[in-house]
């Protein structure tokens, strides 16, 4: 998304800048406004390609017993427990993108702020899955919970 908004703004800024005639502006740019674009296109491509290897790589949530837990950071490391007792709601989102890609995010809220937790990029076939698994666990262990 961030690519689309650096290269289509670069588009925009150099259009505007080189049919300007303003006085500062390279006589060489203003015949060739493409070449501003080109250049942030290929600044930006390789973080386009890395970002999903990275996210890939820091993101980790997993459903064992009785906690989900979920690990997030590139730089800074979190890590989140949430006792399925715990529990209060799970809901399962797309944005638009998501829904394109076949994704959802899955949001696990607790009374606590900090215990609550988002997994985000699941597919939607898993999210579903798991939503329900942790609305079931979470029903069955209520009565347990403190």
């Amino acid at each position: 998304m961030a690519f689309v908004f650096f290269v289509g703004g670069s588009v925009i800024v150099a259009q505007w800048v080189g049919g300007s005639g303003w006085s500062w502006v390279p006589g060489w740019f203003a015949g060739n406004w493409w070449v501003l674009p080109a250049v942030v296109g290929v600044l930006t491509t390789p973080f386009l390609v890395a970002e999903p290897f990275v996210r890939y790589a820091v993101h980790r949530w997993e459903l064992s017993g009785d906690v989900v837990y979920a690990r997030s950071g590139f730089l800074t490391r979190e890590w989140v427990f949430v006792p399925v007792s715990r529990i209060q709601t799970v809901d399962k989102g797309q944005g638009w993108m998501e829904r394109m890609l076949g994704l959802a995010t899955l949001e696990i809220r607790t009374a606590s702020h900090a215990g609550s937790s988002t997994i985000k990029g699941l597919d939607f076939a898993v999210a579903a899955g798991l939503a329900e698994q942790l609305a079931h666990r979470a029903e069955a262990l209520r009565d347990d919970a403190t």
